[in-house]
């Protein structure tokens, strides 16, 4: 049956709508809203995404389909068996993390990262390896104190077992541009840098010819607080540096590029971290054409993808699986090669035997239950995706191009631009934060009430105060963390054996004001760790004053309506100071005509949607003695 046959029958019965007719019903539903305030959503990359898309909106894309036909390297079509499913090991304990990795495999895990800061002899790597078939198992090594010496071990491993390496999967985590961006410095030459690298690729070059001995760790960018754009345009660029400079030495491109692998981090907004992927595919092909390959498989990008960091809580640390399972799908529907998803508790403590099992359990679900690796490239003609997949392209292609002009991107790194820009998204993300405009669950939004951190705390791992060195540093961090500090303050507190912070809610008159108002005081002292006492409508002054002698709290909330204030504050507020000359009054609400005369009358704060929470909370904290984490 041919297409158009089979179209007409399936869509006879569905006329089409013109697009037209469909923006006619859509501004009768607005009733004069203004339809883009309403309806276009902004990204923080400052490019705009349209609420529906047709396939019209295709109409531009073409190149993308032909990028496909001409090179389906490019979208990873001849992958076999979906991604590698990996689990990273921290520990530098090397018969730990042995351990570990046995674990993991019997779980499931198909590859394993190691920390490779002990391995210096071959006793240490042939221990770090025992039970473990690299011909099966790809192995990847981090932290290494020298990508060489690790490297020379691994293959004299390889060869003391009498394995084919042909098979054989894995990497180094060789990157002396995250070193740069990292710390601040090179410890040595750029020039050696590359010599190294070039001896790395000559010792794979014919022995393990699917490993990659040069990672390019976007992922640093977005764990900094970097919009998807930055991450992408300045991990391209690192990767251009490496090639220039690498095919500048006769090495060819076909030989190089297959060496390179891409870490990127996956984050929370799910369908551009899914077309974040295939953006970096177009965008790398269009940079290895440039430096003429010979095999169309050399414009493969390979990616690993890894779960982010910065998104992630120590408070109701549950979350965090859901946080990862929509990460962890961006990456698989996305295309990433390998996928690494962080354990739900490594915030606070060294991942145990049951977050490791989650971790690895949630990519089985993806691949047993959800086939996720059935299809290759399953967003592909997705008219909504296509169009995000262009978009961030053409804006990524943008600011690669920017620092190209710079200078490439280790130019761009000393004269501050990119950290600069990552910093300023990353400012953005926090004021949203601490303003409510972006929700972290448990932190700054529906806080577990009775939640108790500190004693399961073993470290934090926030941001290091080290100051930066010859040039500005970039700094992977929580955005959480300031939060965190607030609370685990409140609770150190507690833990001297001082009495916890309690709120007193007098609610008053318009049920649903009242309601919704105390709703937002108990959140909001919430996330500092606070008790909060809810009680019923207002009817007397004597009973709210017993009450607040029965369970002391250090502040009451008057939960009200606006209007509504002018009657309760008058009614109560010249009692309670009396009563209690120490207590803290604040108003839930912004009753802006108001604010001068109740602060004269005695009230000391408001809380409303305009507050910066964060700041807000520190200073409830000082105002009560609390000191800071």
């Amino acid at each position: 049956m041919k297409k158009s046959q089979s179209e007409d029958e399936l869509f006879s019965e569905f006329p089409p709508v013109a697009t037209s007719d469909w923006e006619n019903r859509i501004q009768a539903d607005l009733k004069g809203a203004d339809y883009a305030k309403k309806l276009i959503w902004n990204t923080e990359d400052g490019f705009a995404v349209k609420p529906y898309y047709r396939a019209d909106d295709l109409k531009g894309l073409e190149y993308i389909e032909m990028l496909k036909e001409q090179n389906p390297y490019i979208f990873n079509c001849n992958r076999q068996g979906g991604w590698l499913i990996r689990q990273d090991i921290h520990t530098a304990d090397i018969t730990g993390a042995n351990r570990c990795a046995l674990e993991a495999i019997k779980g499931g895990a198909e590859a394993v990262g190691f920390n490779a800061e002990n391995i210096s002899a071959h006793d240490h790597m042939k221990a770090l390896l025992k039970g473990i078939n690299p011909g099966k198992t790809a192995v990847y090594f981090t932290g290494s104190k020298s990508s060489q010496r690790t490297l020379d071990l691994f293959i004299h491993e390889i060869n003391q077992r009498d394995l084919s390496g042909e098979k054989i999967l894995g990497g180094l985590n060789f990157d002396p541009v995250a070193k740069l961006l990292l710390e601040g410095e090179f410890d040595k030459p750029f020039d050696e840098y590359l010599e190294e690298a070039e001896n790395l690729i000559n010792a794979v070059r014919d022995r393990l010819p699917l490993f990659h001995v040069i990672t390019v760790n976007g992922h640093y960018f977005q764990d900094s607080g970097s919009s998807l754009v930055q991450e992408l345009a300045f991990s391209l660029a690192s990767g251009n540096e490496y090639l220039n400079a690498l095919t500048g030495k006769g090495i060819s491109a076909d030989v190089l590029s297959n060496r390179i692998l891409f870490h990127f981090a996956s984050g929370p907004d799910y369908f551009p971290e899914i077309a974040k992927l295939r953006a970096a595919r177009i965008l790398w092909a269009r940079i290895v054409e440039q430096f003429e390959p010979g095999r169309q498989v050399s414009l493969r990008m390979f990616i690993h993808s890894s779960t982010s960091v910065w998104n992630k809580t120590v408070y109701d640390p549950y979350v965090n699986m859901l946080r990862t399972t929509t990460e962890g799908m961006s990456a698989a529907i996305g295309g990433a090669d390998s996928i690494s998803i962080l354990p739900f508790n490594n915030t606070f403590k060294t991942p145990d035997e049951f977050s490791n099992r989650i971790s690895r359990n949630q990519q089985l679900i993806f691949r047993e239950e959800s086939n996720l690796d059935k299809t290759t490239d399953p967003s592909a003609g997705s008219y909504y995706l296509e169009n995000l997949t262009d978009m961030l392209a053409d804006n990524a292609w943008k600011l690669f191009l920017e620092v190209e002009e710079k200078g490439g991107l280790i130019e761009a790194v000393k004269s501050g631009f990119v950290q600069d820009e990552v910093e300023k998204h990353y400012l953005q993300k926090k004021e949203e934060l601490s303003m409510r405009k972006r929700i972290l669950i448990g932190t700054n939004q529906f806080p577990e009430m009775h939640e108790l951190m500190l004693e399961r705390v073993e470290f934090i791992n926030g941001p290091e105060k080290v100051q930066d060195k010859l040039y500005k540093r970039l700094i992977p961090l929580r955005i959480s963390a300031a939060f965190e500090d607030l609370r685990l303050a409140t609770e150190a507190y507690v833990r001297n054996g001082r009495k916890k912070p309690g709120i007193y809610l007098v609610t008053y008159g318009n049920l649903a004001m009242q309601r919704a108002r105390a709703g937002f005081a108990t959140n909001f002292f919430g996330c500092a760790g606070y008790d909060v006492f809810d009680n019923p409508a207002f009817e007397d002054i004597n009973t709210v004053i017993s009450d607040i002698k029965d369970k002391k709290p250090e502040i009451v909330v008057l939960c009200s309506s606006d209007e509504e204030y002018a009657e309760l504050v008058p009614k109560v507020l010249p009692a309670l100071k009396s009563a209690f000359p120490e207590l803290i009054i604040v108003i839930a609400g912004y009753p802006k005509d108001q604010m001068e005369s109740y602060l004269a009358m005695g009230v000391d704060d408001f809380i409303h949607i305009r507050s910066n929470l964060l700041d807000s909370l520190n200073n409830f904290n000082k105002r009560l003695g609390i000191p800071p984490k």
